[in-house]
């Protein structure tokens, strides 16, 4: 892999709550600064083998591709890969509680990107990392703020 980001963050909100939003597809275009769009391909509720296609924004360009979830552990770990798209990337999410009302987070995204994206790839490393503390912080806002 290419490309591989390790954003953290600690939230004030037990660790159930914090896995099951960040885990629902549906809410991801709440807390992604670049994602517009998401569909499921496959039925609810989320379980390994679900697809989600999502639209984003990222770098200028518009990007279409799916994910598909190749491990739910909840309220724990979940993993997911594209299925298709421009650039092969994988998902990951960890939660471990601090303690009651505290939860550690992990996003981690990795990749190959190919073609034009390949080219831009130190530019796409540091952006992704902007994104995904933004994201993080806005996931934060929402559970501590709208939720707490």
């Amino acid at each position: 892999m290419d490309v591989d980001v390790l954003t953290e963050i600690e939230i004030a909100r037990p660790c159930a709550e914090v896995a099951a939003y960040a885990a629902d597809p549906d809410k991801a275009p709440d807390w992604y600064v670049n994602i517009k769009s998401v569909e499921w391909q496959t039925k609810p509720p989320l379980a390994v083998g679900s697809q989600i296609a999502f639209v984003a924004h990222f770098l200028g360009r518009r990007l279409a591709y799916t994910y598909e979830v190749i491990e739910l552990d909840p309220p724990h770990k979940m993993v997911m890969r594209t299925a298709d798209g421009p650039f092969l990337m994988e998902t990951s999410y960890t939660w471990r509680p601090l303690d009651t009302d505290r939860t550690h987070m992990t996003l981690r995204n990795r990749g190959t990107p190919t073609g034009f994206s390949r080219l831009m790839m130190p530019f796409m490393t540091r952006a992704m990392r902007r994104a995904n503390d933004k994201d993080l912080a806005s996931l934060k806002n929402i559970l501590e703020r709208k939720m707490g």
